[in-house]
């Protein structure tokens, strides 16, 4: 991935933190461009006859400086530019020309339109700052509202290691459709992954929507059937609320998975989404019994949808939730990526070993080039089962990827 790629992995700074918005730095090329502009026509300068005034091109130098640097800036290489020009105009050491030259008319029409660029140049800059701030408070009030309304996932809870990633195909993106949640409850601890369909505003309404059904009905349901129903019929609700065609288009492919609080068994009931993996020292295998339900939304369709999948889970064992945007990743030549033959080459790995080998294979395999979201999200149960205390039901997160 390239640096520019939005991504979420590992610990998340404190919910308390308050971190100012701050203008991108520009490449450190684009701040010496002016500098290096100059050097370049004092080296061609001497090498050019008298009457070729290279100086002339001195009158870029407001607008290059501009691209990088505030008005104050490109105020200053303006005033520069127009006492270099007379300098290399009058000054027979430098030019070989004659002082003559500094107020012939050509020249005189270079000050006057070098000092007109500069002016132009130093309102260019005063919109690009205005520009940059703007766009950099409008991403801070993001970053400031995800983690108001979609905390972090915790990274102990009870007998669980739980570890997220989250991988973003636009580099300017920060919350979207796709979902990751882990709650403490009376009857264990619950998981959900999802994927909203389609894109912007609406899917993130969705995905908030989906994700305070889910943590409310965790605590209230005692079985995860029952617990999908009612997060169902929040998205059902939802839709109807919306109108128009968005009443058959709004769905969600989710996973709900339970671990109870002695753990050796895992319940999951899946939605229309890619089964987990369960990742144990010698198996790597899909959870996946063929009953899935239709994506929430859609379970109207079908009589008594949810069916409970119950497998083995023993200390040690890793189950994985993941969107599709995982296994749909591309590499150049057109292949999908093959995530059971990536885990099985692995081996088991610590839950954040695997979140960072999973999120650098992704960029490598892709050669940085994502096509869409990707989120993932896996508890490990811990060999030694003296749990340390579940953290309140308040303190648990979710997560709504950025789009």
């Amino acid at each position: 991935m390239r640096h520019g790629f939005g991504r979420r992995i590992g610990r998340e700074p404190e919910s308390g933190a308050v971190v100012r918005s701050r203008l991108p730095a520009p490449p450190a090329w684009m701040r010496w461009l002016p500098v290096l502009y100059v050097v370049a026509l004092l080296v061609i300068e001497p090498l050019t006859p008298a009457d070729w005034p290279v100086s002339f091109a001195l009158i870029a130098v407001p607008l290059v400086t501009a691209f990088a640097h505030g008005p104050f800036v490109v105020a200053g290489a303006t005033v520069f530019s127009v006492l270099f020009e007379g300098v290399l105009a009058g000054t027979p050491c430098c030019a070989g020309r004659s002082v003559g030259y500094l107020w012939d008319r050509h020249y005189v029409a270079s000050y006057i339109c070098t000092a007109l660029v500069g002016a132009l140049g130093t309102i260019l800059a005063a919109h690009r700052i205005r520009r940059e701030r703007t766009l950099a408070d409008v991403r801070f009030v993001a970053e400031i509202a995800q983690r108001v309304l979609l905390r972090p996932v915790p990274h102990r809870i009870g007998n669980l290691r739980l570890e997220s990633l989250y991988l973003s195909a636009d580099a300017e993106a920060r919350i979207g459709g796709d979902l990751y949640e882990a709650v403490p409850t009376a009857y264990g601890v619950r998981l959900l992954i999802g994927d909203v369909r389609g894109k912007g505003l609406l899917a993130v309404e969705t995905a908030a929507a989906l994700l305070g059904a889910f943590r409310e009905a965790a605590h209230d349901e005692a079985d995860l059937p029952t617990l999908a129903g009612r997060v169902e019929k929040s998205m059902d609700r939802r839709a109807t609320q919306l109108g128009g065609t968005e009443l058959g288009e709004r769905f969600v492919t989710a996973v709900f998975a339970e671990v109870p609080a002695d753990g050796r068994v895992v319940r999951v009931v899946n939605c229309g989404h890619p089964p987990p993996v369960l990742i144990r020292r010698d198996e790597v295998r899909e959870l996946d019994q063929g009953r899935s339900a239709p994506p929430l939304n859609l379970g109207m369709l079908v009589e008594d949808p949810y069916q409970v999948d119950v497998y083995d889970f023993l200390p040690g064992d890793q189950l994985l939730l993941y969107t599709d945007g995982i296994t749909e990743t591309r590499d150049p030549a057109g292949s999908f990526y093959p995530l059971l033959q990536r885990l099985r080459s692995w081996g088991p790995l610590p839950p954040r070993e695997l979140m960072e080998q999973l999120h650098n294979d992704l960029l490598a395999y892709s050669d940085n080039q994502l096509q869409d979201d990707t989120a993932a999200l896996t508890a490990c149960l811990l060999a030694d089962e003296r749990a340390a205390p579940a953290r309140p039901a308040g303190t648990a997160g979710g997560h709504v990827a950025p789009e």
